[in-house]
C-alpha cells in the first residue's frame, strides 16, 4: 500500500489543467489537478466521469447551466454529456475516469 497526500501532490504539479494519474484501480483512473481560475473546454467522454473537488470551488457547465461544486462534493458526469468549466473555478480536483 501506498500513501499519497492528494494536496501536496497537486500542488507540486508543473500547470494548472494538465492531470495527473495518482493511482489505477479495476481500469479506472484516479487524477488530480489544479484549477486556476480560468476555463477549460467543453468536452464528453464515452464513459462516466467523477469530478471531485477537495479544495476550492469548481463552476462546472453542464448543458449550458453552471453548477456550483465545493470542497468535499463529487459530481457524477454521465457517458455523453458535454461539459466544461467556466471560469472563477479553484483549487484542487480528483478525476475518476476509465
Amino acid at each position: 500500500m501506498s500513501l499519497i497526500d492528494l494536496l501536496a501532490t497537486a500542488a507540486e504539479l508543473p500547470e494548472a489543467w494538465r492531470s495527473r494519474v495518482v493511482g489505477r484501480f479495476g481500469g479506472a483512473n484516479f487524477k488530480l489537478l489544479r484549477m486556476d481560475a480560468g476555463a477549460y473546454e467543453e468536452e464528453t467522454h464515452d464513459f462516466a466521469e467523477g469530478l471531485l473537488v477537495l479544495d476550492g470551488n469548481m463552476r462546472l457547465s453542464v448543458g449550458g447551466v453552471v453548477v456550483e461544486v465545493g470542497a468535499g462534493q463529487l459530481y457524477v458526469v454521465p457517458a455523453g454529456v458535454a461539459h466544461a468549466v467556466a471560469s472563477g473555478s479553484r483549487g484542487t480536483l480528483a478525476i475518476l475516469d476509465a
